[in-house]
């Protein structure tokens, strides 16, 4: 049986979404063929809000709200009570949403979107390492906390890091340090709970 072009079209566009495998993509699609059409136009436009009304932070490259400005700045830059001696890298926005959650981290963060993966032809030029060492160049910046996942790619993008400020001219005398344990190896930072990532950040080591 072949399905009209248009239900083909949108479960190969959902299967494109992460973790959405093609049985999945077949349920979303026909659930949203039942739904109202209120509901599929409402979901429509969210999705095309998303390109329209945001950007990246021009200092972290955390996502914020579209202004107009070439180099916007997220609530967390912007906020001036924040310890701008201490930035703490993340390899996505969620990873930022989830340190947020617990209180209790002071300091600034820097958002890579990615970690370096050979496989997926994703290298250090592909992620906001540029951008990075250019704030430790510039910013008052004593400590950087690399808060990226266990996984050999975090790993991997880790040690890399770690190399190029420690051979960066210019950039001083810096600390670098890694989260402490309670982040179990292969797991995801998006999921932790607050009382992990709090643990994992006052147990940090230098590295």
């Amino acid at each position: 049986m072949r399905l009209p072009k248009a239900i083909e079209n949108l479960i190969e566009a959902l299967e494109r979404l992460p973790g959405i495998g093609p049985k999945s993509a077949a349920r979303l699609g026909f659930y949203l063929l039942r739904v109202p059409e209120s509901e599929r136009q409402a979901l429509g436009n969210s999705v095309l809000a998303v390109g329209k009304e945001t950007q990246l932070c021009g200092r972290c490259y955390n996502v914020c709200e579209a202004s107009g400005s070439e180099s916007p700045l997220c609530s967390v830059c912007a906020d001036e009570k924040r310890d701008r001696s201490m930035v703490c890298v993340v390899e996505d926005p969620l990873d930022l949403i989830s340190f947020e959650k617990t209180g209790k981290y002071p300091g600034v963060y820097h958002v890579l979107h990615g970690v370096i993966s050979p496989l997926e032809h994703v290298g250090p030029e592909n992620l906001k390492i540029d951008e990075l060492m250019n704030r430790l160049k510039t910013e008052p910046i004593k400590e950087v906390i690399l808060a990226l996942n266990p996984s050999l790619e975090g790993e991997a993008t880790a040690m890399y890091l770690k190399k190029v400020i420690s051979q960066k001219p210019g950039v001083g005398s810096i600390r670098i340090t890694r989260l402490a344990s309670g982040i179990p190896t292969g797991g995801d930072l998006e999921y932790a709970d607050a009382l992990t990532l709090t643990k994992a950040l006052e147990g940090r080591q230098d590295f």
